[in-house]
């Protein structure tokens, strides 16, 4: 079962107890970006979804898209199961279709696999990829010299920007006459 934090819980259990699974409003005590940043992740993971809001019938709006039409947010099959619920045929949601703007930081599609970062031309990070990426690799002398960082910024921007974020693999090598060699290796 899917690890959850106490709100999402919260939320995708009131979702389940309406009829068409809403998921508004929300906690009391989730509010501006704390709540942005929840619901961006429930929707990242396929927890809930966002589908056009039916205002006319006083449904809770998530936000406006700024053509004058609202989402909410609705529960999924995928949110209900992680909660311990099975739904039911009988009381599926109704199909509603989905809005075509989803939450900035949220796939359009939750199988998606995220988009790859990449940094931007010019920078430091982009200069250390160049460095690391040429055929005999760079010491951490070499890039401290270059990027006039110190040591533990250039290991630092290895293992965590490039290693963890970005999903580069580094390799390190013990050179004759240079000393320990990074290089990224494709």
């Amino acid at each position: 079962m899917t690890k959850l934090s106490d709100t999402q819980t919260i939320i995708l259990s009131r979702a389940a107890q309406n009829e068409d699974r809403v998921a508004l409003p929300l906690p009391d005590s989730l509010r501006g970006g704390a709540a942005a940043k929840v619901v961006g992740a429930m929707l990242a993971k396929g927890f809930l979804e966002e589908v056009d809001a039916d205002i006319r019938n006083g449904e809770p709006v998530w936000r406006e898209t700024g053509d004058g039409h609202g989402v909410t947010l609705v529960a999924t099959d995928a949110g209900l199961a992680a909660i311990g619920i099975e739904p039911e045929e009988a009381n599926a949601a109704p199909s509603r279709a989905t809005t075509e703007k989803t939450a900035p930081d949220a796939p359009a599609d939750p199988e998606a696999v995220p988009k790859v970062r990449t940094p931007r031309e010019g920078t430091k990070q982009a200069q250390l990829i160049a460095m690391l990426r040429a055929p005999d690799g760079a010491t951490i002398d070499e890039i401290v010299a270059a990027l006039e960082w110190q040591q533990h910024t250039a290991r630092g921007a290895m293992s965590g920007a490039l290693k963890k974020k970005l999903g580069l693999t580094i390799t390190s090598e013990v050179v004759d006459g240079r000393g320990r060699v990074y290089a990224i290796r494709d």
